[in-house]
């Protein structure tokens, strides 16, 4: 009897256990899929190491960035010139129609596309080359070497002034912008009537506006269309003033992007000349927000350099008062603007806030402090632009304008086109449509939960805010309904100030690379009798020049190591 009770109380004290071995397990499973109780090495983390900062160029490497640099402004030339004809140019109000010598690209097609496309390659081959000294070059025992911060300043902006005072090239875009924005300066609201029913079809503006789009509201916020209200009344109907003037905006948004891309890298323990040459250097910025004039330039600008002011006053030892708190605050309001120019920018503010909450304690009363304070801020500065602006917040049911567009880019979207391509195929008929309303939804809930674990990953401190940042971005732009080349930037930039390793590194150069040149830059499509004429002399051109400079650019891994005669102690030269 002693035995059978004792047999008994066992197995009821197994019985009672067995309900909390499966809780603790469910809950530990539940952490894992959170990211709570995952090892750093089976994590993004690992995209990360820290790079420090490193000696200057040797005297040999001097040389070769000089000619890397001319090449690459060579190459900015030719774009400009070729985009005379080759160009996304308007189809009214052609500055250059009629003048002898520059409307000779206009008459010359396939000629002005070769010059835009070996001007292209060139740009991106120089890019290339400058990565072997923006991410750092080791002769034998020695420290890494990096070019200067000034040295790659003066570089970018030797390659982007060519294009700063060309036609528009690779989008149409900008032609949006300025019909929109003449709706908004004749006192319509262009969140409710397209460019065409408010302008009419044979308007200057509505002609050289993408047919897709000339019955379709703005999708851009506020602000963005604020600025352009001013600018339109500022030249009316005259296209090349307006768009030289969104230019402007663009240029703005490219220069807070240099201005806060290297001081968010220090943050991350990267080094920042590599940051800069992989984020603002990067040919998709080159090609589409200072020669495609995407509003993505002012979106980003505004993003970065809030998030850096923010977190002056995050990571600051002292506490959040005074000239810490007018950092917070400033810093919040400059994200929150960021999205009254695109929506896409409001998850930032998330990131800001769980650094926040951990800066306060890691608790729900911190959490709620900051989503609080956050949330008040942002409100307040989106309310206003929103009503000073007298623009409302139609904008806010127009965010889904550009989904008509089915983007090769976006994985749910090829899945669904591929899917009903195949269907066809088969004699199944098309069921595309029927696979994207499957495919994006699923996609959405995926992006939502990656950014739902970078989020708890700033939280927990096993990602900086930056980093995190970025792959949300990342996985937002992957999984996106449309995806548009320049849209790669968004995770990009954000990635180059914290992401390191090969990993993350070479395909981001490699589909940089290969994204750049894919693309046409009149923002359409040629002929293609006219593009395969094109790529042909382009190889060509490209091949003797590589064959004409292999003795003055570092075509060869060792071609910038230092020989025996070089002088060792030349570093951090200016040049």
């Amino acid at each position: 009897m002693a035995v059978v009770g004792s047999r008994n109380a066992a197995e009821t004290h197994a019985v009672g256990h067995e309900p909390d071995t499966v809780r603790s397990r469910l809950l530990a499973r539940t952490r894992r899929i959170f990211g709570l109780d995952v090892a750093p090495e089976h994590t993004v983390a690992i995209l990360h190491g820290d790079e420090p900062e490193a000696p200057g160029l040797n005297a040999r490497e001097l040389v070769a960035l000089r000619n890397i640099r001319w090449f690459g402004a060579t190459g900015s030339v030719l774009m400009a010139m070729g985009a005379l004809g080759a160009g996304a140019q308007p189809v009214l109000q052609n500055p250059v129609y009629g003048i002898r010598v520059l409307s000779l690209p206009s008459r010359m097609l396939t000629t002005a596309l070769t010059m835009t496309m070996t001007g292209t390659v060139m740009v991106v081959l120089a890019w290339l080359l400058l990565g072997r000294f923006a991410i750092g070059t080791t002769g034998a025992d020695a420290p890494p070497r990096r070019l200067s911060r000034s040295q790659l300043d003066r570089t970018l902006l030797l390659w982007i002034i060519p294009l700063a005072v060309a036609p528009p090239m690779f989008s149409r875009d900008v032609y949006s912008y300025l019909a929109q924005s003449e709706i908004a300066a004749r006192g319509m609201d262009p969140y409710a009537i397209g460019p065409g029913p408010a302008l009419g079809v044979d308007h200057v503006l509505t002609r050289t506006v993408p047919t897709i789009w000339r019955d379709t509201p703005a999708p851009y916020g506020p602000l963005f269309l604020w600025m352009g209200k001013g600018i339109s009344l500022l030249t009316g109907d005259n296209i090349v003033v307006g768009i030289f003037l969104h230019r402007l905006l663009a240029l703005a948004g490219v220069a807070m992007i240099v201005w806060a891309l290297p001081r968010l890298a220090r943050r991350c323990g990267v080094a920042s000349v590599s940051a800069l040459w992989l984020g603002a250097a990067n040919p998709l910025l080159l090609f589409h927000l200072v020669s495609g004039v995407h509003n993505e330039a002012l979106m980003l600008g505004l993003m970065l350099a809030g998030f850096e002011i923010a977190l002056r006053a995050v990571e600051s030892t002292q506490p959040i008062a005074g000239r810490q708190m007018w950092y917070l605050v400033a810093g919040t309001g400059l994200m929150a603007l960021s999205t009254t120019i695109k929506i896409t920018s409001i998850v930032s503010l998330g990131f800001l806030g769980m650094a926040l909450a951990r800066r306060w304690g890691r608790s729900l009363r911190s959490l709620a402090m900051s989503a609080a304070l956050l949330g008040v801020i942002s409100a307040a500065v989106i309310f206003t632009v929103s009503e000073v602006s007298g623009l409302g917040f139609g904008w806010i049911h127009t965010l889904g304008t550009a989904n008509a567009v089915r983007s090769w880019m976006s994985l749910p979207t090829s899945i669904g086109i591929i899917t009903g391509f195949g269907g066809v195929l088969l004699g199944l008929g098309d069921h595309t449509t029927a696979v994207l309303n499957l495919t994006r939804p699923i996609a959405a809930l995926v992006a939502a939960f990656i950014g739902l674990r970078m989020l708890i990953a700033t939280y927990t401190g096993r990602l900086h805010a930056v980093g995190a940042l970025g792959v949300g971005l990342g996985a937002m732009v992957l999984l996106f309904p449309v995806v548009q080349p320049w849209y790669l930037l968004w995770a990009v930039i954000p990635l180059a100030a914290w992401a390191t390793r090969p990993a993350f590194r070479i395909p981001t150069i490699a589909f940089s690379s290969l994204v750049s040149v894919i693309l046409m830059p009149n923002g359409a499509e040629f002929k293609p009798f006219t593009i395969v004429q094109a790529s042909i002399a382009t190889v060509i051109v490209c091949g003797t020049l590589i064959l004409a400079t292999r003795n003055r650019l570092p075509w060869r891994v060792d071609a910038g190591a230092e020989t025996a005669d070089a002088a060792r102690g030349a570093y951090a030269e200016s040049s």
